[in-house]
């Protein structure tokens, strides 16, 4: 069980409690993984393995009782025999979902905290604040949170299909639900129907909120929804999107796997004629 802290204050760091904590190891946006298995948070024995300098600790919270942190060390190509490096997209399907979430929200806090080290304000540099997850201006204090890209992502339907398209940079065989990010000013509305009209060049109705995910790359927040044809022609941007087409429930091409929120949506949709 994963228990999230409220805040970056993490406990007096004993050395007993350093020895039994967990351990994210990150470099460069990879995991440090024992090869050969799937990744999970590893012991303190990396410590004694992995002579990478440390850069940064961040604590995050209980795995199973255990408090567990993320640590950013130097990448280094060659390591001691055991360990690998591995990319989190790798990982998909590979873990469970609550582990997922763990190391998308590790790997999400080393990004924050190097691209705060210095105020975007005046230039003046940074430091963790004393209670709160914040990087703080010491010149003009300014506080710095972590922060998300809200985004949103629908599967259209039409009676027993559904509108699927590939982005120019998927494989040709691969197609998946519309997605796009939502604009300063705009609402989770808005922003729906404006991507869908933009990507594809129709119109929707009916939509409704299926479901969120958090989508760690780097750091988006994914807001299910699925919407009806309302009306228009399919006339891909050629650009983003490179084209698209209506998909019969029974006859989908290659689609994300239901590790996925895009993956999910296209399965609930299948599932109504199953």
């Amino acid at each position: 069980m994963i228990d999230f802290a409220p805040s970056s204050v993490a406990p007096v760091e004993t050395d007993e409690l350093l020895n039994h904590a967990r351990y994210i190891v990150s470099a460069s946006g990879q995991l440090l993984c024992l090869q050969g298995h799937p990744w999970q948070p590893l012991t303190s024995r990396f410590q004694q393995d992995i002579s990478q300098q440390l850069r940064a600790r961040h604590y995050l919270g209980t795995i199973d009782q255990r408090h567990c942190f993320v640590v950013e060390v130097e990448y280094r190509e060659r390591l001691p025999d055991g360990y690998e490096w591995l990319g989190l997209r790798s990982q998909m399907g590979q873990i469970s979902d609550e582990l997922f979430e763990l190391a998308g929200r590790a790997l999400q806090i080393v990004n924050w905290y190097n691209y705060h080290r210095y105020c975007g304000r005046c230039g003046g540099r940074t430091t963790p604040h004393p209670q709160e997850r914040a990087m703080v201006c010491e010149a003009c204090q300014h506080e710095f949170y972590p922060r998300l890209s809200p985004c949103v992502i629908t599967v259209i339907t039409r009676d027993d299909h559904c509108l699927l398209a590939r982005n120019a940079k998927f494989p040709s065989a691969y197609y998946s639900a519309l997605a796009g990010f939502i604009e300063a000013g705009e609402t989770v509305e808005a922003a729906l129907h404006r991507e869908v009209k933009e990507e594809v060049g129709i119109t929707i109705d009916n939509l409704k909120y299926f479901g969120s995910q958090p989508w760690p790359f780097p750091g988006q927040l994914m807001l299910g929804f699925h919407a009806e044809y309302e009306g228009g022609e399919i006339l891909v941007d050629g650009e983003e999107i490179v084209d698209a087409q209506w998909w019969r429930y029974d006859q989908l091409p290659v689609v994300p796997p239901p590790s996925t929120l895009s993956g999910r949506l296209i399965q609930h949709f299948v599932d109504q004629f199953a």
